[in-house]
C-alpha cells in the first residue's frame, strides 16, 4: 500500500532529523538485519520494521550521568572502607 509506503519515508526523515549523525545506510542496516532477502516483504511489513528498529533506538539513551556518579564514587574508595562501628578503616 502507497500508504504505508509514505509513511516509512516519513519515519526515516524523522529518524534522519533526531540522528543527524547516522547516515540512512546505517539505519536501513539496523532496520533489516534480520532480513535476508527484501524482495517479497511487503511495504506493511517494512514499515513496522522500522518503526520497531525507531522504537528500540529511541529507548537506547546514554547514560553518561550515571557513568559520571559511579566514576565519581569509585575515586573516593575510603568512604567504602571504613567500618560502620567505629569509623576506623580496615
Amino acid at each position: 500500500m502507497a500508504d504505508f509506503y509514505n509513511k516509512s519515508l516519513r519515519l526515516l526523515q524523522k529518524l534522519h532529523s533526531s540522528h543527524p549523525t547516522h547516515n540512512l545506510g546505517r539505519h536501513l542496516a539496523a532496520v533489516f538485519y534480520e532480513y535476508g532477502d527484501l524482495w517479497g516483504v511487503s511495504d506493511k511489513e517494512l514499515h513496522f520494521a522500522i518503526e520497531k528498529y525507531a522504537t528500540e533506538l529511541e529507548m537506547d539513551v546514554p547514560h553518561t550521568d550515571d557513568v559520571d556518579e559511579i566514576v565519581k564514587e569509585g575515586i573516593d574508595l575510603g568512604n567504602i572502607l571504613k567500618d560502620d562501628n567505629d569509623g576506623e578503616e580496615f
